[in-house]
């Protein structure tokens, strides 16, 4: 693809809403992805935390009894 000019090029030969729609969509497709990942990856690490608490506790009590 060749362009004459900077308005030709935003303009795609007619086409640029479809274009650049998609890549605005694939853009926040990604920005969503990267948040669901974000914060799913917080919530393992507070639940892996709170697991290892509870080991903790759990082996303190063992050791108490006997």
């Amino acid at each position: 693809m060749n362009w004459g000019s900077w308005s030709e090029f935003w303009s795609m030969g007619g086409s640029a809403f479809f274009v650049w729609g998609s890549y605005g969509v694939a853009f926040a497709l990604i920005a969503v992805e990267l948040v669901l990942v974000l914060r799913r990856r917080k919530h393992v690490i507070h639940r892996l935390q709170k697991l290892r608490r509870a080991a903790k506790a759990t082996a303190a009590r063992k050791e108490i009894r006997q």
